[in-house]
C-alpha cells in the first residue's frame, strides 16, 4: 500500500469511529459536560460516569481545541458507550451575573466584541468537526425585538456568515432560547434565510430572564426546535429585572411533564439534555443532574408509548 493510500485509509478509519461516537438516537437522554473550566457544565470525567447515554459538550478554551483533546474525548466516550450530541459554544468576556450584564456582554449583539467572537465561533465549529459533531449551539445575545432596529439587521448578517461557515463544515447552528419571545426568534430565523439555523430550546431560561411563558413559547417555535435543555426555574418576583432561580428539573415552574408532552405532540426527535448550573457545589450538581435524567427517562416512557 502506498503512503498516500495508507494515509487515506487511516483518515477513513478515524472518520468512521468519530461518526460512530456521534451517531445520535432520537430522544437519547444526557447531560451537559465541560472538558475544562470554560462553561458551567458538569466536569467531563464526572459526566461520563453518571450512567447517562449522552453528553452535550461545552467548547473548551481555545488552547484545548486540538486533535489530541478531541481524540481523548472520543476515546473516553466510546469506552463508556456515550454519544456526544452537539457542542455548546460560549465566548470569553461573557457575564451572566445579572440580566443587564447579559445584555451588555453575551453573544454577538455587543458591538465591541463582534469581530473577535465571529472568529471564536469559527474556531468552535472547527473543533466540533474534529469530534464529528454536526451541531453547535450558542446564545446569540439579546436580539432587538424591532426588526427595523439597525442592530437587528447587523446580527442577521453576522448570523448568515456563521451559518455559511458551519454549513461548510457540514454543521447546523442552534440558537439557545431565553432572551427573546418566540415570535421575535421566529422572525429572526426567517430573516437569515439559512436552512441550517434552528433552535436549542431551554424552557428555564425564559423564566430566569422573565421573558415569556416557556410552554407557549415552545409551541410558537416548535418547527425550529431540534435540541433542548431540560432545565427548570422559578420566576422572580420582579420578572425581567431580577434573575429567576434555577432549580432541579421537575421542581420549578416549567412543568416538566407538560414540557415533554408538548415536545412529543410537536414531533420532536432530538436529544433530551439535562442542564444543571449549580457549579458551586459540583457533587450536588452531578447528583441532581443524574436524578433529572432518571426522571426524564420515566416520563419519556409514559409519553412516548
Amino acid at each position: 500500500m502506498t503512503s498516500v493510500k495508507m494515509i487515506s485509509f487511516f483518515l477513513g478509519v478515524s472518520l468512521f469511529w468519530n461518526t460512530l461516537a456521534t451517531a445520535v438516537e432520537p430522544l437519547v437522554v444526557g447531560v451537559i459536560a465541560r472538558y475544562d473550566e470554560h462553561g458551567a457544565g458538569i466536569p467531563f470525567e464526572t459526566a461520563i460516569n453518571l450512567g447517562v447515554d449522552a453528553i452535550q459538550i461545552k467548547a473548551p478554551f481555545p488552547e484545548n481545541r486540538t486533535q489530541e483533546v478531541a481524540d481523548e474525548i472520543l476515546a473516553k466516550c466510546r469506552e463508556k458507550g456515550i454519544v456526544i450530541t452537539s457542542m455548546q459554544s460560549g465566548f470569553t468576556g461573557e457575564s451572566y451575573k445579572t440580566i443587564p450584564a447579559v445584555r451588555e456582554t453575551v453573544g454577538l449583539v455587543p458591538r465591541a466584541t463582534r469581530a473577535e467572537r465571529m472568529e471564536q465561533f469559527r474556531s468552535v465549529c472547527d473543533f466540533a468537526k474534529l469530534l464529528g459533531l454536526d451541531t453547535v449551539c450558542f446564545h446569540i445575545g439579546f436580539i432587538p425585538h424591532d426588526p427595523l432596529d439597525p442592530d437587528f439587521a447587523d446580527v442577521v448578517e453576522m448570523t448568515k456568515v456563521l451559518c455559511d461557515y458551519a454549513k461548510g463544515n457540514g454543521q447546523k447552528i442552534h440558537l439557545e432560547t431565553g432572551q427573546e419571545p418566540g415570535d421575535v426568534l421566529v422572525t429572526f430565523i426567517k430573516a437569515t434565510e439559512r436552512d441550517n439555523l434552528f433552535v436549542n430550546f431551554d424552557p428555564a431560561n425564559l423564566i430566569l430572564y422573565g421573558c415569556a411563558d416557556p410552554l407557549e413559547t415552545l409551541k410558537t417555535v416548535a418547527p425550529y426546535v431540534k435540541s433542548v435543555h431540560c432545565k427548570d426555574a422559578v420566576w422572580a418576583k420582579n420578572k425581567g429585572v431580577d434573575w429567576g432561580t434555577e432549580v432541579p428539573f421537575g421542581e420549578g415552574d416549567v412543568n416538566a411533564k407538560l414540557f415533554l408532552q408538548i415536545l412529543h405532540d410537536t414531533g420532536f426527535e432530538g436529544a433530551l439534555i439535562v442542564e444543571r448550573e449549580n457549579r458551586g457545589d459540583p457533587e450536588r450538581q452531578a447528583l441532581e443532574a443524574k436524578r433529572a435524567a432518571e426522571l426524564i427517562k420515566t416520563l419519556k416512557a409514559e409519553i412516548w408509548k
